[in-house]
């Protein structure tokens, strides 16, 4: 079965990578930890993650094929016994897809949030011109209507 997409437009060429991203995200809708995404300014963002009872060695942050992947993984403490058990010695995956361009620049755990810097760098737009070739260019030497037409029976 042939699934539709946004991106089959033939006015849409090479955008495959966006398809396989929005793929990404549809499977991480779990909604733990919660988090904000702020913009601190043009081209400057913070993400933030309520990781509460995470000390920085319960954490990892790292950059997978252009996704951002927050994990987390506390161990249960052998040695107590509950008598209710509230809050649970939970791990978690949390996955954001960056833009190219975007550039993590630092993170960091306090009062049981952590939060990663983020920034995309100004480039300027590129603008370059492509020489079109003829078959005089390519060969040296202009071509007859004859003999195009003679080509084209052929």
């Amino acid at each position: 079965m042939t699934r539709l997409s946004l991106f089959n437009s033939p006015l849409l060429l090479g955008f495959e990578q966006f398809e396989q991203a929005i793929d990404r995200i549809s499977k991480t809708a779990d909604g733990y930890p919660p988090y904000n995404v702020e913009q601190l300014a043009e081209h400057r963002l913070r993400i933030t993650l309520a990781v509460a009872g995470f000390g920085e060695d319960d954490l990892s942050v790292q950059i997978e094929d252009n996704q951002l992947v927050i994990r987390g993984r506390q161990q249960d403490d052998k040695e107590r016994a509950y008598l209710h058990r509230g809050i649970a010695a939970r791990q978690f995956q949390r996955s954001f897809v960056l833009a190219e361009g975007i550039e993590v620049k630092a993170a960091s755990l306090d009062k049981g949030l952590l939060h990663i810097e983020l920034e995309r760098p100004l480039v300027e737009p590129e603008v370059r011109k492509i020489k079109i070739a003829t078959a005089k260019t390519q060969s040296g030497e202009t071509p007859t209507i004859q003999a195009i037409r003679k080509e084209s029976k052929a």
